[in-house]
């Protein structure tokens, strides 16, 4: 909490500055203060109905697809679960001997293979193990 609200916030604080005002500009500033907290209170008591007004609604519609034979947890994985499409593979471009001498390939996507990587560290080209 910033230093000005620490002070705005313990009343003898409060005392010991207002002793530096006037009355008329106590009450103004008491105006000013008190604008500021009804409009909060009418922002909350908006956002409050708001979301009473919601859950009414999710209400209704939950009562309604209960009358219809619908469980609403049915309806949340019917919507949720999208169907997963399968990627194609991609076709291999570098081929390569590995230290056991099997024949490998890699399609260049992804992490070099550790074989693949000692042998281009060792000064050979990618583009000596293209297909």
């Amino acid at each position: 909490m910033s230093d000005k609200l620490k002070t705005l916030n313990n009343i003898r604080t409060i005392r010991a500055q207002a002793r530096a005002f006037a009355l008329p500009e106590l009450e103004e500033m008491l105006e000013k203060f008190s604008v500021v907290v009804s409009e909060r209170r009418e922002a909350e008591s908006a956002n409050i109905s708001a979301i009473r007004e919601r859950n009414e609604q999710i209400e209704t519609y939950r009562i309604l697809l209960l009358q219809d034979g619908i469980a609403p947890e049915e309806l949340v994985t019917t919507v949720s679960e999208k169907p997963v499409k399968a990627r194609k593979a991609r076709p291999a471009k570098y081929q390569f001997v590995n230290e056991q001498g099997e024949l490998r390939t890699w399609t260049g996507q992804g992490r070099t293979p550790g074989h693949l990587q000692a042998q281009l560290n060792a000064g050979k080209s990618l583009a000596d193990f293209l297909i």
